[in-house]
């Protein structure tokens, strides 16, 4: 049977270490086989598209060269790592996927999603995330948190404004697909937020794990 395909997203300063540890848990309490990944990044070559793409260093860079790098990042992942674990039963999870490029490039840099939508089905094919958890915060609230943490990176630099969008884009996304997408409010205490999380995630992973692999 296929394994299933768990996705991360949000703004930045959402918690992320902490949100993935707690899925760990519940995946672990439920003796599920899984890997974690992220993204960009998560294979060799990927890894390196990452470096270049977070660093805070690098000479401007163009929008569209910005999101082919994404999706070049994204095409080696897929093939090195995503879908041979899938593909072998074992579960994925993983920090950011597809919506992020619609929620980062499409919403906070303006880029067409027609363009996105169509590097997606070249790159991504059919293959989609079984479940999204969509962490929300308010940005100014999330860049405060990230300051917080020291150096920011190539992302971390810009404007508020540009993170309202992203924001936005995730909440539209969500709306748009409810069954496959779910909503934590991130800007709760954090023990409330990871009981929010368990308790949402144990009800979600009840249904996929009754679902037939097409596996």
């Amino acid at each position: 049977m296929r394994g299933k395909f768990i996705t991360l997203e949000g703004v930045e300063g959402v918690g992320k270490s902490t949100n993935l540890a707690t899925i760990e848990k519940v995946l672990q309490s439920l003796n599920i086989d899984y890997i974690k990944s992220r993204e960009p990044g998560g294979s060799s070559i990927a890894e390196r598209i990452r470096a270049l793409l977070l660093d805070p260093e690098a000479e401007p860079m163009s929008e569209l060269a910005e999101l082919l790098l994404v999706f070049a990042a994204r095409a080696e992942h897929l093939e090195k790592v995503i879908r041979p674990s899938l593909e072998n039963g074992v579960w994925v999870l993983c920090d950011r996927f597809t919506d992020a490029t619609f929620a980062y490039q499409g919403g906070g840099r303006g880029l067409s999603t027609a363009i996105i939508d169509q590097l997606q089905a070249l790159v991504r094919g059919d293959l989609r995330p079984d479940l999204t958890v969509i962490r929300d915060l308010d940005p100014a609230i999330g860049l405060e948190r990230a300051r917080e943490r020291g150096a920011l990176d190539r992302f971390e630099k810009e404007e508020q404004l540009f993170f309202n969008r992203v924001r936005e884009a995730y909440l539209a996304i969500a709306a748009a697909e409810p069954k496959r997408c779910m909503v934590i409010d991130a800007s709760k205490p954090l023990e409330q937020v990871g009981h929010d999380l368990v308790a949402a995630l144990n009800e979600r992973i009840e249904s996929l794990n009754a679902e037939k692999g097409d596996e």
